[in-house]
Formats: C-alpha cells, structure tokens, sequence
C-alpha cells in the first residue's frame, strides 16, 4: 500500500508531463514488489517562485523533487538503504532531474493510522 506524493519545481514555461505519475507508480511498484494497483502516487507542480532555499536567492538551478512515502511498516534499515536509492534513482530518470534533487521522506508507518474506506490498517499478526 505505498503512497507517493511527489512535489515537483518547476519553472514558469515548465508543464508536468501526463505519464509521470503512472510511470512512477509503475517503477515504484517494481521498487516495493508490490502487486498491481497497491502503489499509488500523486505528483503535483510547485512553482519555483513558490519554493526557497536560504542563502541562495533565485537560482534557476534549484529545480528539487520531493518525495514523501507512506508505508504501512518500515522495512529493516539495510532495506530501506536500498529501498530508498533504488526509488531516487527512477524518480531521477524518469523526471529528468539530477540524483541529488530528489529527496524522499519516508513518513511514520500507517499501520494503526490510515485507513482504507474504513478499514484501518493493523500490524500483521
């Protein structure tokens, strides 16, 4: 059940292309090894008037991408090591963006606090 919400900057001229998100939600789901249709992704433009970095006034060069990852549980830190590259690196490629733009958030597990069409979900037994 990976959720993805990826925050893209863009320049002014810049347009989000259409097949981002289903190309990211298919390499993610090769990432995770998850079945098909249980890695969602959600990709949306931030435009760069709207983002700042302090020190570093109007540079066209920062054009970041911001990837924040909902799992029900965390993997074992040597797997998320992994885990966590492999997804930057298709993320790169796929937005055309430099490795050391994308940075992924992972948030706190969603076990016990998400739910599902009200079905919440639980820690395995």
């Amino acid at each position: 059940m990976p959720i993805l919400d990826i925050d893209v900057v863009v320049v002014e001229s810049e347009t989000i292309d259409l097949s981002w998100a289903q190309q990211i939600a298919d390499a993610a789901g090769t990432v995770f090894g998850t079945e098909p249709g249980r890695t969602w992704v959600r990709v949306r433009r931030l435009q760069h008037s709207d983002y700042a970095e302090n020190g570093m006034k109007d540079s066209p060069d920062l054009l970041p991408v911001f990837v924040s990852v909902l799992k029900s549980q965390r993997p074992p830190l040597d797997a998320l090591r992994v885990e966590s590259r492999k997804l930057t690196l298709v993320i790169s490629r796929i937005l055309e963006r430099p490795v050391e733009n994308v940075h992924v958030l992972y948030l706190p597990p969603a076990a016990e606090r998400q739910s599902f069409g009200g079905t919440l979900v639980e820690e395995p037994n």
